[in-house]
């Protein structure tokens, strides 16, 4: 087993008690689903776990590295995902908080995202009602 996919196996070990996980490849590494949400990234061995602005201070207070790039016309970027701590990198039972965490994020986002309810009719026209079934004579 290469280094990269013992790698990206430990992390989706470390996620396990939040969900289901799954990874699939892309950008060069890795992308964790934990029940079909997007929670985190892998990169050059790496686990970063994704944030809001709710979750993002309790990140920066561990000391946890923002994830950014560069792009190929030489431009910075940054997304919304913070490594894990160090130490939540040991156990499962000691990433779950921060899982926890990468999971509310993705769950607001999903929120957020979601299609709205149709909005009632403002013509002024009445509803038509269901037709009637004729009694019987």
């Amino acid at each position: 087993m290469t280094p990269d996919k013992a790698f990206v196996n430990w992390c989706t070990e470390l996620l396990a008690p939040l969900g289901a996980v799954r990874s699939r490849r892309m950008f060069g590494g890795h992308g964790l689903y934990v029940d079909e949400l997007f929670v985190a990234l892998i990169m050059r061995e790496v686990l970063y776990l994704k944030v809001d602005d709710a979750t993002q201070p309790r990140f920066e207070a561990a000391s946890c590295r923002r994830f950014e790039y560069v792009t190929a016309q030489g431009e910075h970027g940054a997304l919304r995902y913070f490594s894990a701590p160090d130490e939540a990198m040991d156990a499962p039972s000691q990433m779950q908080p921060w899982g926890r965490l990468a999971l509310e994020a993705a769950l607001r986002a999903q929120a957020a995202k979601a299609p709205k309810a149709p909005q009632a009719r403002r013509s002024g026209a009445p509803r038509s009602a269901k037709p009637r079934r004729p009694t019987p004579s």
